[in-house]
């Protein structure tokens, strides 16, 4: 490690000297050492040249590089702090293959901002992916819990800033960093999903209430107001775009809407997804009138006679994936005709076969034991078996009002193992299509899940519409980045934050500056940064010379 000075020739001949540290690295095709810059601290003629070969002999003694380590005359460099920077220098990695530091920036280029507006945003989204907190929590967190390139500090005032822009460009940057995201990695949106959410509000008062409004609740908490959120997914489950509505929408009323927003967007069909909890007759007629498609999980056990003839169809399943084969059937003709596929999934049967015989196994004890008690005992234990929320469907009475197993409808189950129905409106759709866009369903729900767990979206601090918006803009970009890490390294967040968690930027400081380096990378991060081809950070982030 050296100080290196080069040269720079004016227009007017002056010529004006730069400073570097840099090290000699051997090039891989030549063989032969050649100089590689380790940070610049520019001008030669504004620097204090006596104390930044001080400070380089500080590192060379402190990195052991050099002979100097035994030199008592260099000024020691002292540790000062150490802070997280293993997921932040990831995210802002991708962040930026993504471009959206760039897209940001040409919206941002004539607004009078004082601030790096783009750098407080990417602060707020990946506070989200990685220590979720509210905006003022999010203050102490850039100041003194992590390390965010090209951003020590900030103020709430400025993210509130920040979120009423976000929310202003709204439409153009979501499709902006979908051609992006497309483009980068390729995704098929020949199919695209949807489907919506609530989350709920705790708050004693709030500014809007038309927007808050109580409504169905799917976290079962309909006491509380409330707002939809909406997604729209790729076939691998990457979010590309979002939408929140007053907390009364209904699932059948946002899909016209829906629509206008993909006008334009280069899209294949727009297919609304839903479980079982939606399948009625009204739903879906009411989902066909606004324009729309879906695919619709039945209820096996329902007794419909549309499912009855379904699952009694005969013909052979056809396997069209590991662990996924599929039945078509088609129940009924012209407007009462409706298309079904029936799907197996053998692994889960196997499992469906081991949990119920568990099950089987657990009441055939208790059977036993009731008939060792008499009296008061025996009742209780006999009603509290007989009600149990998972055992009473094993269960029947015989004549004598004794518990016994059902065998007929232990039968049935084996019959549904690992089982299920999926309607769809579609002709067009393959029936591998259609068993996949059911199991992409549970990747929309995963994708809730984490924006109500990982980035908790919950609990929500504002109190205003355009900033529980905004809110939700946020949580979108982290989804957005956490899916992408998640899809390309096959892994989930939770394994690769905790990974990048233990990559640190450890501040030090000597009489003559400070310096602020990482600790050494393991094989994991190597290889995770690799997959995402976002840059490994040098090994020193940056060098200050005291003032003075």
């Amino acid at each position: 490690m050296y100080i290196r000075v080069t040269s720079r020739k004016n227009k007017d001949h002056s010529v004006v000297k730069y400073v570097q540290l840099a090290h000699n690295v051997r090039n891989p095709k030549t063989g032969t050492p050649q100089a590689e810059v380790i940070h610049s601290f520019g001008r030669m003629d504004e620097l204090d040249m006596d104390g930044l070969r001080r400070l380089s002999r500080s590192i060379q003694r402190f990195l052991g590089e050099e002979p100097t380590l035994f030199d008592d005359k260099v000024p020691e460099l002292r540790f000062i702090s150490s802070r997280p920077m293993g997921g932040t220098w990831f995210l802002d990695g991708l962040w930026r293959r993504i471009g959206i530091d760039k897209i940001l920036g040409k919206r941002l280029k004539d607004r009078e901002f004082r601030v790096e507006m783009e750098r407080i945003i990417f602060a707020m989204v990946a506070n989200r992916a990685l220590a979720p907190s509210s905006k003022l929590g999010l203050e102490e967190w850039v100041a003194k819990k992590v390390a965010i390139p090209g951003l020590r500090e900030l103020d709430v005032h400025h993210c509130y800033r920040a979120m009423d822009f976000l929310l202003e460009s709204e439409e153009e940057l979501q499709h902006e960093i979908f051609n992006a995201v497309a483009d980068l990695f390729n995704l098929e949106v020949d199919l695209l999903f949807f489907d919506t959410t609530s989350t709920y509000f705790e708050m004693d008062e709030w500014d809007d209430e038309e927007f808050k409004l109580q409504g169905h609740s799917k976290d079962s908490r309909p006491d509380l107001p409330q707002i939809v959120i909406g997604l729209a997914v790729t076939r691998d489950g990457i979010p590309i775009r979002c939408w929140s509505w007053p907390g009364n929408t209904s699932d059948m009323s946002v899909i016209p809407e829906i629509k206008r927003d993909l006008i334009g967007w280069k899209l294949g069909r727009v297919i609304t997804v839903a479980d079982r909890g939606f399948s009625s007759e009204v739903n879906l007629r009411t989902l066909q009138q606004a324009g729309g498609h879906y695919i619709v999980g039945e209820r096996l056990s329902a007794g419909k006679p549309e499912v009855e003839k379904a699952l009694a169809h005969p013909g052979r399943f056809r396997s069209v994936r590991e662990n996924l084969e599929v039945k078509e059937v088609i129940v009924g003709d012209g407007e009462a005709r409706n298309r079904y596929v029936l799907v197996r999934n053998p692994a889960e049967a196997r499992r469906d076969a081991v949990k119920r015989e568990k099950h089987l196994e657990k009441i055939r004890a208790e059977l036993t034991r009731l008939k060792e008690l008499d009296g008061t005992a025996h009742t209780k234990a006999h009603c509290r078996l007989n009600t149990h929320i998972t055992y009473k469907k094993y269960l029947k009475m015989d004549a004598k009002g004794n518990l016994k197993i059902n065998t007929q409808a232990v039968k049935a189950m084996e019959h549904l193992d690992g089982k299920y129905l999926i309607r769809t409106s579609d002709d067009t759709l393959s029936t591998e299509d259609i068993a996949l866009g059911y199991k992409q369903l549970l990747e929309v729900e995963r994708a809730f899940r984490t924006l109500k767990t990982t980035l908790e979206l919950r609990p929500v601090y504002h109190r205003k519409e355009e900033r529980i918006r905004s809110h939700v803009l946020l949580c979108w970009l982290a989804l957005l980045l956490v899916r992408v890490a998640e899809v390309n390294t096959l892994n989930t967040w939770s394994t690769l934050r905790s990974e990048l968690d233990t990559m640190h930027l450890i501040e030090h400081e000597s009489v003559d500056g400070k310096v602020w380096q990482r600790t050494e990378l393991t094989e994991a991060q190597k290889r995770i940064l690799f997959l995402l081809e976002v840059p490994e950070p040098a090994r020193i982030l940056d060098i200050t010379l005291q003032k003075g």
